[in-house]
């Protein structure tokens, strides 16, 4: 695998901020270092049995088996003069579905440590294994090429209640269809850990992973995957557009939630 070097440069962005379209500089397969130490790794296109499970929880994912929180995305077409208003065109679909553990939300008078409901859906029962299948080969995959990590995250997961866990590395998933989040950093995450993305793309553009920092932007190709400690900088996904009706990005993540560690 190729070698990057990620090297800080300046820049002025600011969390919440929306990702602008930027091509990706980041392509083919590779390992990410940081001061000679590293980070992470990008593989264009997994290993067939971990596409195969992806393809699957994609399928069941944009069924009507899998509750899902919706919303709806327009594609601004510019103003209008005789109308006075914007026009909007090629309205989207955009939804997600969170799996495993889900911290405590104040602000949703949820002061509790839960599992997702999704669970206890006889419905969704073939997403939630696909989905527990797909975690478990990231897991693999990691052990294969960044051994020292996943040791590592092993370690810090000694902590973590193993009801709490959603396989050996992560404490929970969110599937993310068509949302290009803003400029955030994953400040819930444990420290020193790593997150998997794994992209299912179809008639789309842009939903590339940007990281400011090191003005570093991942291609989300179809049947990608990329593992990377998301707690350590802001980043952000640019704007996805369909080139045809139909056209879509989704990204599986598993991600470690520094919540459910036991002090």
């Amino acid at each position: 695998m190729k070698k990057i070097d990620l090297i800080k440069v300046g820049n002025n962005v600011k969390m919440g901020q929306q990702c602008p379209d930027i091509e990706p500089n980041i392509t083919e397969d590779c390992m990410f270092y940081e001061d000679g130490v590293l980070v992470g790794f990008y593989i264009k296109k997994m290993p067939k049995k971990m596409i195969d499970l992806a393809d699957l929880a994609n399928k069941e994912l944009r069924s009507k088996n899998v509750p899902k929180t919706k919303m709806l995305r327009k594609h601004n077409d510019g103003w209008d003069d005789e109308k006075q208003q914007w026009r909007y065109k090629n309205q989207v679909a955009q939804y997600s579905a969170i799996l495993g553990s889900i911290p405590p939300k104040a602000h949703l008078r949820r002061n509790y440590l839960t599992r997702s409901s999704i669970h206890q859906i006889p419905s969704a029962k073939t997403f939630v294994q696909a989905m527990l299948l797909l975690a478990k080969e990231s897991e693999e995959l990691i052990k294969e090429i960044f051994p020292e990590q996943f040791e590592k995250q092993m370690k810090l997961f000694e902590k973590v209640p193993k009801e709490w866990r959603f396989g050996r590395l992560f404490t929970s998933s969110i599937s993310n269809y068509n949302i290009s989040a803003p400029f955030h950093r994953d400040a819930g995450n444990i420290v020193g850990a790593v997150n998997v993305i794994i992209t299912k793309k179809m008639n789309a553009t842009g939903g590339n992973l940007h990281v400011p920092d090191y003005n570093a932007t991942m291609d989300s190709a179809n049947n990608s995957i990329l593992v990377y400690p998301a707690w350590k900088n802001i980043h952000g996904v640019t704007p996805i557009h369909a080139t045809k009706e139909g056209g879509y990005r989704n990204s599986l993540v598993f991600y470690p939630l520094k919540a459910f560690v036991v002090k």
